[in-house]
C-alpha cells in the first residue's frame, strides 16, 4: 500500500457584510467546528460599532452535513494531513483577504476574530498574514502549539475570552494562553465570563470596546 497526495483546487465560501461609510478596517472572522460561516457572521454583527467595519466571515474548506438536520456544515481540518491542511487554509484565507483589500483599499486596520475551533485559524492567519495585524478577538479556543514566540510576537494586541463553565478550553489552558502569549510580547486583554462554550453578552461587550481602541 502506497499512501500519496495531490493538491488539488477548490472553491472556498466566504461572506461580507459591507460598512456604512468610510471603514474602520476588515474584521475577519473564524466559526467553530460543526458550524457554516453564518454562524461566525451573526456573532460579529452582535458587536456595537461593527458596521463601520467591512466585516468578513470565512467558512472552512472542510464541509459535511449536519446528522440531524441536513445542514451543510464545515471544519478547518482533522488530524489526518494537518500540515498540508494549514497550508491549504493560510493560502484560501490570504487570498480572500486580498480580495476584499482590494475592493476596500481605504480599510488600513485588520482585526481577525474567531471562535472555538476558529481561534486556532485565527492565530494562524495573523502570525503568517502578509498584511500587518491590529489585532486577535479569540473566544473559547486555544493557541496552537507549533506557534513559537517570535511568530506570535507579529500580534500586537489579542482580547482573549473563556466562559468559567466551558469544559473544552479549561481554566488552565486559557491562563497558560495568557502567559505564552504576554510572554511573546503580545498586550492580552483576558476576560472570563459567567457562561460556558459561547460567544456571550460578555464577550460581545468586551470585542466593541477592542474594536474601538
Amino acid at each position: 500500500m502506497i499512501e500519496r497526495t495531490i493538491a488539488a483546487q477548490t472553491h472556498g465560501r466566504y461572506l461580507i457584510a459591507p460598512p456604512s461609510g468610510e471603514p474602520a478596517g476588515l474584521l475577519i472572522g473564524f466559526h467553530g467546528y460543526a458550524e457554516a460561516t453564518d454562524a461566525q457572521m451573526e456573532r460579529m454583527q452582535r458587536v456595537a460599532g461593527v458596521e463601520r467595519w467591512v466585516t468578513v466571515a470565512i467558512q472552512g474548506l472542510h464541509r459535511f452535513y449536519q446528522r440531524r438536520t441536513n445542514e451543510v456544515i464545515a471544519s478547518w481540518m482533522t488530524r489526518q494531513d494537518r500540515e498540508l491542511a494549514i497550508a491549504d487554509n493560510l493560502a484560501y484565507v490570504e487570498a480572500v483577504i486580498d480580495l476584499v483589500a482590494a475592493e476596500w483599499p481605504q480599510a488600513s486596520r485588520l482585526v481577525l476574530a474567531g471562535f472555538s475551533q476558529g481561534v486556532a485559524m485565527t492565530f494562524r492567519a495573523a502570525c503568517q498574514s502578509s498584511r500587518r495585524v491590529s489585532g486577535v478577538i479569540a473566544v473559547g479556543g486555544d493557541v496552537p502549539p507549533e506557534l513559537a514566540p517570535p511568530a506570535l510576537s507579529r500580534v500586537p494586541t489579542a482580547l482573549v475570552c473563556r466562559g468559567r463553565r466551558d469544559e473544552w478550553y479549561t481554566s488552565e489552558k486559557f491562563q497558560g494562553d495568557v502567559t505564552r502569549l504576554r510572554s511573546a510580547g503580545v498586550d492580552v486583554e483576558p476576560v472570563e465570563f459567567d457562561g460556558g462554550h459561547e460567544w456571550s453578552d460578555a464577550v460581545v461587550a468586551a470585542a466593541a470596546a477592542f474594536l474601538k481602541r
